[in-house]
């Protein structure tokens, strides 16, 4: 499969409903395709690889986030 496709499969699977073994699966993947597309991006510089990559970070943090959980109010 065509890393573009799959980052894009990435991108648009659901996250709800995971386990905490899921989600750190899942964001180590996400920086294994960001680190991927970037290579190609040297190399074109093709703005539509950056949007994707974009994309992903932040699907990649919001991951993160929740693994950390959100730092609570004293």
């Amino acid at each position: 499969m065509d890393i573009v496709e799959e980052a894009i499969s990435f991108e648009n699977r659901k996250m709800t409903n995971m386990s905490t073994s899921d989600r750190v699966a899942a964001s180590r993947e996400a920086k294994q395709l960001i680190l991927s597309l970037n290579e190609i991006y040297k190399e074109t510089k093709d703005e539509e690889l950056m949007d994707l990559m974009k994309r992903l970070t932040a699907k990649k943090k919001r991951i993160e986030i929740r693994l950390k959980g959100r730092p609570s109010s004293m």
